[in-house]
C-alpha cells in the first residue's frame, strides 16, 4: 500500500496525520485484531476520506443537529450517496430541443404555450448514470400539438428518480412517447402527478418501460389523465422481466371522457410484481380499458383494484390472459364497478387467488375463470440467477461452475467516522429526523431507501442468527470480534472476473480445516453512507478457491464461498430451493461473497 500503511504483520503503520479517520482506523485495527489478515487493506479502503479538520467540523455539526444545513458539502467531502437538491428554473425554450447529454436537471415551464407544435427529444438521456434525478414540472403545459419523446432514458442507471409534475396539463393533441425508459435500472422510481390532466386528445405511450429493472419502489401515476378528453394511453411491455417492481395508479383517468387505455404485456414474466389501481377510471364516461397478457408468467405478485371504474358510465373493460402466473399471486377487487351504469367487463383465462368484494355483478362475464396455474419451474428459476446458489460438492478442483454476476451495483460510498455516525439517528422511530438530515422528501426515493434499510436492520434475527448493522469500520470490527474473538481474518472475493460466465474451480482450501465453524458475513445495504448488514449464522463452512479460465486454465480470480449446512429455518420459497430443487433442512446451500461484501472467520 502507498505511504507504508501496511506492516508485515498484517496491521497498519500510523499515517502522517494522526487525526484523520483513516489514521484512527489504522490504530483501532492494530489494537483490536491479533492476527495477520489479507483483508485489512480492503477494509481500510472503505474508511472515510474526510480530513482531520472536516471530520471534527462535521462531528460538531452532527452533535448540534445542524448537518442538514451543510448536506451538499458533507456528502461531497465524505463520499456519500445523496440526491442533489434541484432548484427551480424559469428557463424556457422556443425551439425544438434534443437532450442527449444532460443530467440532474429541473425542467420547469418547458414546452408550453410559447411553442405550439414541434418536438423535444430525450434520447440516451442519463444513460449509464449512477444517481440520476430529474424533475419535469409544468412541462408542455397548455401546449398544442407538442410531441415529447423519451427514448433509452436513464437506461442501465443505478438509483433513478424522475418526477413528472403537472406534465402536459391542459395540452391539446400531441403525444408523449416513453420508449426503452429506465430499462435495466436498479431501484427505479418515476412519479407522474397531475400528468395530462385536463388534456384533450393527447396520446401517451409507455413501451418497454422499466424492462428488466430491479427492485425499487416503482412507478406512481397520481391523478393521471384526470378530466381528460379522448386521450389514448398504451402500456406495452411495461415492467416486463422486472424484479419486485411496484406501480400505483391512483385517481387515474378520473372523470375522463372516452379514454382508451391498453395494458399489453404489462408486468409479464416479472418476479413478485405489485400493482395498485385505486379509483382508476372512477366516474368516467364511455372509457375502454384492455388488460392483455397482464402479469403473464409472473411469479407470485399482488394486484389490488380498489374502486375501479366506480360510478362510471358505459365503461368497457377486457381482462385477457390476466394473471397467468407460474406461482399464483393475489388479486383483490374491492368496490370494482360499483354504482356503474351500462358497463361491460370480460374476464378471459383468469386465474385463482382472487377476491371480489362489492363487485358489480351485472354486465360481467367470466370465461375460463380459475384456470389452474401453469406448471413447471423453469420460468420461475430465471429469477434465481444461475450460479447464485450451489451445492458444496461443486467446490472440487476441476469442476465447472457458472459464476453469477457478483459485481457491486450500489453507489460508491465510504464509511463515516464513528465520531459522526454515533451522533446520527438510526431508528424507525427517528425516520423523520433521518429524512431531515438527508433532505428526503415525503414519498421520495430517498425516503424509501432510508425506511427499507432501517426496517431491515431492526428486524428480529432469524433462529440462531446474531446480527448488527454498522456504519463505521470500527463498529464492524467490534461486531466481528464480539462473535469470533480477536484472532480473526477478513476475506473478500478478489475481483469480479468470471462474472456471468462458466469458470473452473482451481485449488480449494477449507477455512478452519473445512470444519463446520462460525463466521461473520457482511453485506452492503443501500443507504446514504456505507452501511453493512453483518450477521453470523450457525453451522457454516467457509472456503476460498482459485477460479480458472476453463480453456487456458489460467487463474482469473480468487473467490470466497460460504456453505450453510443447516437450512431448516429457511423459508420454503427461498430462491435457493427454487434453484436447486429441494426443501428447507434437506440440503446445504452455498454462495459466493460478492464484490465489496466480506467474510470474517476465526484465524487458522
Amino acid at each position: 500500500m502507498a505511504g507504508g500503511e501496511r506492516l508485515t504483520n498484517g496491521g497498519f503503520s500510523p499515517e502522517m496525520n494522526p487525526f484523520t479517520p483513516k489514521a484512527s482506523l489504522v490504530r483501532y485495527w492494530n489494537k483490536q485484531i491479533q492476527h495477520q489478515s489479507p483483508g485489512s487493506a480492503f477494509l481500510l479502503s472503505k474508511a472515510s476520506p474526510l480530513t482531520a479538520v472536516a471530520s471534527a467540523t462535521f462531528a460538531k455539526l452532527a452533535s448540534e443537529n445542524a448537518l442538514p444545513d451543510r448536506l451538499p458539502d458533507f456528502c461531497s467531502a465524505a463520499n456519500l450517496f445523496c440526491f442533489p437538491d434541484l432548484g427551480p428554473t424559469l428557463e424556457k425554450h422556443s425551439n425544438d430541443v434534443k437532450f442527449s447529454v444532460y443530467d440532474q436537471r429541473n425542467f420547469t415551464n418547458y414546452g408550453g404555450t410559447i411553442h405550439p407544435g414541434g418536438a423535444d427529444s430525450f434520447k440516451k438521456y442519463s444513460q449509464n448514470g449512477n444517481v440520476v434525478t430529474d424533475s419535469f414540472r409544468r412541462y408542455s403545459r397548455d401546449a398544442a400539438g407538442h410531441e415529447d419523446k423519451f427514448t433509452s432514458y436513464a437506461d442501465n442507471s443505478n438509483v433513478v428518480e424522475e418526477n413528472f409534475n403537472s406534465y402536459g396539463t391542459s395540452a391539446t393533441g400531441g403525444s408523449g412517447d416513453f420508449k426503452n425508459y429506465q430499462s435495466g435500472v436498479n431501484n427505479p422510481t418515476s412519479r407522474f402527478k397531475a400528468y395530462s390532466d385536463d388534456g384533450n386528445g393527447r396520446a401517451q405511450t409507455f413501451k418497454t418501460y422499466t424492462h428488466e429493472a430491479n427492485a425499487g419502489p416503482g412507478q406512481s401515476f397520481t391523478s393521471y389523465g384526470k378530466n381528460g378528453n379522448g386521450a389514448p394511453n398504451e402500456f406495452s411491455s411495461y415492467g416486463v422481466s422486472s424484479n419486485v417492481i411496484g406501480s400505483d395508479f391512483s385517481k387515474y383517468g378520473e372523470n375522463g371522457n372516452a379514454a382508451n387505455d391498453t395494458f399489453k404485456g404489462y408486468g409479464g414474466d416479472g418476479n413478485v410484481p405489485r400493482n395498485n389501481f385505486k379509483s382508476y377510471g372512477a366516474s368516467g364516461n364511455a372509457a375502454v380499458d384492455t388488460f392483455l397478457n397482464y402479469r403473464d408468467k409472473a411469479n407470485v405478485g399482488d394486484d389490488s383494484f380498489s374502486s375501479y371504474a366506480k360510478n362510471s358510465n358505459f365503461e368497457k373493460v377486457d381482462f385477457v390472459n390476466y394473471g397467468k402466473s407460474i406461482n399464483p399471486g393475489s388479486e383483490s377487487f374491492t368496490g370494482y364497478g360499483k354504482g356503474a351504469e351500462g358497463n361491460k367487463i370480460d374476464f378471459k383465462t383468469y386465474t385463482q387467488n382472487s377476491t371480489f368484494k362489492d363487485y358489480a355483478k351485472t354486465g360481467v362475464e367470466f370465461a375460463k375463470y380459475n384456470q389452474s396455474r401453469l406448471g413447471g419451474g423453469k420460468t420461475v428459476n430465471k429469477w434465481v440467477e444461475p450460479g447464485k446458489f450451489f451445492r458444496e460438492s461443486m467446490l472440487k478442483e476441476g469442476k465447472l461452475i457458472w459464476m453469477p454476476d457478483i459485481k457491486d451495483k450500489m453507489p460508491k460510498r465510504s464509511f463515516l467516522p464513528r465520531s459522526i455516525v454515533s451522533k446520527l439517528p438510526f431508528l424507525r422511530s427517528k425516520i423523520a429526523e433521518i429524512k431531515r438530515v438527508f433532505h428526503a422528501n415525503d414519498n421520495s426515493t430517498m425516503e424509501g431507501i432510508i425506511t427499507d434499510a432501517v426496517t431491515e436492520c431492526e428486524r428480529s434475527p432469524t433462529v440462531g442468527e446474531t446480527k448488527r448493522c454498522v456504519g463505521s469500520a470500527e463498529d464492524m470490527i467490534d461486531f466481528a470480534t464480539s462473535v469470533l474473538g480477536r484472532s480473526v481474518v477478513l476475506r473478500t472475493t478478489e475481483s469480479v472476473a468470471g462474472s456471468k460466465e462458466k469458470v473452473m474451480i482451481g485449488k480449494v482450501k477449507g477455512i478452519n480445516g473445512g470444519r463446520v465453524t462460525k463466521s461473520v458475513s457482511c453485506h452492503q445495504s443501500l443507504y446514504p453512507y456505507l452501511l453493512y448488514y453483518c450477521h453470523s449464522v450457525p453451522k457454516v463452512r467457509v472456503y476460498e478457491s482459485d477460479l480458472l479460465d476453463p480453456k487456458s486454465k489460467a487463474k482469473i480470480n480468487h473467490g470466497i464461498a460460504i456453505c450453510h449446512m443447516d437450512t431448516s429455518a429457511w423459508g420454503a420459497n427461498h430462491g435457493a430451493f427454487m434453484s436447486l430443487g429441494s426443501r428447507p433442512g434437506q440440503i446445504e446451500v452455498c454462495h459466493w461473497i460478492f464484490e465489496n461484501d466480506m467474510n470474517w472467520a476465526i484465524a487458522d
